[in-house]
């Protein structure tokens, strides 16, 4: 039974290799298992990469059995058109458009195992790629902020500054009523002159803008503080909802691109692995022997093209002979005076009709 199925999986004709020697069949098996396993690690290979882009078991099992029985039915073509010759290079260049497709299968089917043989590795390399997507996105949104927090910022100095100079320009002016009234400075008299009362004026004026200047800049500054806040507040929830991109930043173009990013080396040994696996058969027939069952194919073609072109031949002579049985016929006829005669007749009659349609019709036109 399982002899059977991998003389099928091989594309051999039964019938024909059932009559040829156990050698030769076990050589058809072993290229039909080479066929049939080769589908299995494709549909393995597909089944993980479609995985990684549907998320869903069901999905990536119905699609990757679709890939698999399409491999296998490439692989078991090709390996069911290769003939045998005489020459090995006519047998090479007979294989080479199906060794290029078997190169491209291999790279289609290695490429997702390879993904999942170097899962942790390309888990660090994509970690490593969301940080960086992480600093450059906080980066990118702090772009946006910067300047109004920026222009906040120097607003509140001002205002700041504004309190600062107003708050020395009061203690100048209380230094210096003082200093009249001690009489260190201004007029040098001791006691509480008129000049000590317009300079004690003078400051308790700017005292009071003081109060006033605070009041009046202390609520602009929590307003703008508050503002501050907000941007803030604005700038954590644009980061917040802009990490779930990065990380989710994991699909089958980013896993192979961080795959690109890993040594080749070990990649490019499991792509050998694979290509050896799918042109394994493919090889086989080519290095093989012209064996018994080739010699009986080659018979049976031949057999059906014989058959063909003898048919063929056949209905040229039909022809040929039904043409020269035609001219001998109306070659006869026109000798005969009867046929002539009522041929004859007929194409007089024919000749009144028209010469009675014409006379009609000029007839209506006058």
């Amino acid at each position: 039974m399982l002899k059977r199925f991998f003389i099928l999986c091989s594309g051999a004709d039964a019938d024909i290799l059932e009559n040829c020697s156990g050698g030769e069949q076990n050589k058809y098996v072993g290229i039909g298992a080479t066929v049939f396993f080769t589908a299995v690690m494709a549909f393995i290979a597909a089944g993980y990469a479609l995985y990684t882009v549907f998320d869903n078991y069901f999905s990536a099992i119905f699609f990757g059995l679709i890939w698999g029985f399409l491999i296998f039915n490439l692989d078991r073509f090709i390996v069911s058109t290769i003939r045998k010759k005489e020459n090995f290079m006519d047998e090479l260049l007979q294989a080479s458009p199906r060794i290029i497709l078997a190169i491209i299968i291999a790279i289609v089917i290695s490429k997702p195992l390879e993904l999942k043989i170097f899962e942790k590795e390309i888990d660090r390399v994509l970690l490593e790629q969301k940080n960086d997507f992480t600093l450059a996105n906080q980066e990118q949104i702090a772009t946006q902020y910067t300047p109004l927090v920026t222009s906040i910022d120097e607003e509140i100095s001002s205002l700041k500054e504004e309190i600062t100079t107003k708050e020395t320009e009061v203690n100048n002016l209380y230094e210096t009523y003082i200093a009249e009234a001690e009489g260190r400075k201004g007029t040098e008299i001791v006691g509480k002159g008129p000049v000590y009362k317009e300079k004690r004026e003078k400051h308790d004026a700017a005292l009071t803008e003081l109060i006033e200047l605070k009041k009046t800049n202390s609520d602009k500054i929590t307003t703008l503080e508050a503002q501050k806040v907000q941007l803030a507040v604005e700038y954590e929830d644009q980061v917040e909802n802009s990490q779930p991109i990065i990380d989710n930043f994991d699909g089958l173009m980013a896993r192979v691109n961080a795959l690109n990013e890993l040594p080749w080396l070990p990649s490019f040994f499991i792509f050998l692995l694979f290509l050896a696996i799918e042109t394994s058969p493919i090889f086989a027939k080519l290095l093989s022997p012209k064996g018994e069952y080739d010699y009986k194919l080659e018979d049976v073609e031949g057999e059906v093209k014989t058959w063909v072109a003898q048919k063929e031949a056949q209905r040229k002579v039909v022809l040929q002979t039904d043409f020269a049985i035609n001219d001998r016929v109306y070659g006869d006829l026109t000798e005969e005076e009867e046929l002539y005669d009522y041929k004859k007749k007929i194409a007089r009659e024919m000749m009144k009709k028209q010469q009675d349609a014409f006379y009609k019709r000029q007839t209506g036109i006058l």
